[in-house]
């Protein structure tokens, strides 16, 4: 495998192999994540030969709002509109323009705010664009660059998946620090009408502290010293921009899905690490939150094999009247798989235990995976070690 040279790094991505497909079979393609994810240097690397324009340039924003339709008469062949949510006016003249030249493969489209752009998409460009989200840097991704063998859990953890934060001479508390600075309070401030950064600092703080839990906005404006109604408008602020994501409680029913109190995640383990106030990996050890951080990435890992396929979501955790749970059930036309989730290295019948509760849906069994131990199978329960999880990835068809 080569060795790959990352000053600013660049990594395989998985999505890579879909977008190119995707992009022949639409007019365009919207390429949708956060702030440093990896959007435009995979926009550029899978379309070498396509104009490029970045609308985070200010004359170049000027040029595009001012006057769209001389703008877009400099890419008769089309182009990758970098960030593309920060000149909207641009949504309602690149119809007619796809609709006029009457092939795919014209305008690759990237932005980092989820809602705003697929709202203006829905209203200008239905039918028109298919839509592919790109989160930080997966276990695989890292594998692919020769970052993962090298690397211990908590390390993994603690860097997280922003692709700057594996460059050689990277510094993640700083690149963390500058992400949350430069970037999400900046969206943020785009989103809602945020008055007061140190407190929503402190909101960013104590969500990063529940990640992996169940989501009470009423405790959680109240920690902050908010209204929950302020709550729920920066939960949609980070949720639109990439920082948290939630995953609802699977039932049957699917009406009860909607009402039900999903669980929050941080989208970047390394950022939690970075608002928990974890300033090295060995912290981590002996964290009353390892076992959480742990489920976030795993759980994320799953999201983004997901959406790395060009996949919906399709993931959901369980949890009975009495509160037991499991942390992850994968949704099958023939049935479910559950996924229970420990940080520990040494295997325990218990672990299993709370998987019994779907047995009866679950045709193909069902998986603990681990934060190390030896791969094996107990029953009908798979055993897999984090390092083994894009195994059994490939196995599920994520």
């Amino acid at each position: 495998m080569r060795s790959l040279e990352i000053s600013p790094p660049y990594m395989v991505r998985e999505a890579e192999t879909y977008v190119r497909g995707a992009f022949g079979r639409f007019p365009a393609l919207v390429l949708l994540g956060p702030r440093q994810s990896g959007k435009t240097t995979l926009a550029r690397r899978a379309f070498p030969s396509m104009a490029y324009s970045n609308l985070e340039d200010p004359v170049v924003r000027a040029e595009a709002s001012e006057d769209p339709v001389g703008y877009l008469d400099r890419f008769p062949a089309g182009a990758i509109l970098d960030e593309i949510q920060n000149v909207p006016s641009l949504f309602s003249h690149l119809q007619p323009r796809m609709d006029a030249a009457g092939r795919n493969g014209q305008f690759v489209l990237t932005g980092s705010h989820h809602f705003k752009l697929v709202e203006r998409i829905t209203q200008s460009l239905a039918g028109r664009v298919v839509l592919t989200k790109l989160l930080p840097l997966s276990l695989a991704e890292l594998g692919l660059a020769n970052r993962l063998e090298a690397a211990a859990l908590d390390e993994i953890i603690w860097r997280g998946g922003y692709p700057r934060a594996w460059s050689q001479e990277s510094r993640p508390g700083e690149i963390h620090l500058s992400y949350l600075e430069t970037y999400v309070e900046r969206d943020v401030r785009l989103l809602v009408n945020l008055k007061d950064s140190d407190l929503f600092r402190r909101f960013v703080q104590l969500v990063a502290g529940r990640t992996g839990q169940i989501l009470n906005r009423e405790s959680l404006a109240r920690d902050t010293g908010i209204d929950p109604k302020t709550a729920e408008a920066w939960l949609s602020a980070l949720e639109a921009s990439f920082v948290i994501f939630r995953v609802q409680p699977f039932f049957a029913n699917l009406g009860k899905r909607l009402v039900k109190r999903p669980k929050v995640y941080m989208v970047d383990t390394g950022l939690a690490c970075h608002l928990l106030r974890i300033d090295e990996p060995g912290q981590l050890l002996a964290h009353p939150l390892r076992g959480a951080l742990f489920e976030t990435l795993i759980v994320t890992e799953m999201l983004k094999r997901r959406f790395n396929a060009g996949r919906a979501a399709n993931l959901f955790f369980y949890r009975d009247v009495v509160g037991s749970e499991i942390n992850l059930v994968l949704e099958y036309a023939n049935g479910l798989y559950p996924i229970e989730i420990k940080a520990a290295a040494t295997y325990a019948a218990s672990f299993a235990r709370s998987l019994a509760l779907l047995s009866d849906r679950s045709p193909r069994g069902a998986a603990v995976v681990m934060g190390g131990g030896e791969e094996g199978v107990r029953g009908t329960t798979r055993i897999v070690p984090w390092r083994r999880l894009g195994a059994l990835a490939s196995d599920l068809d994520l």
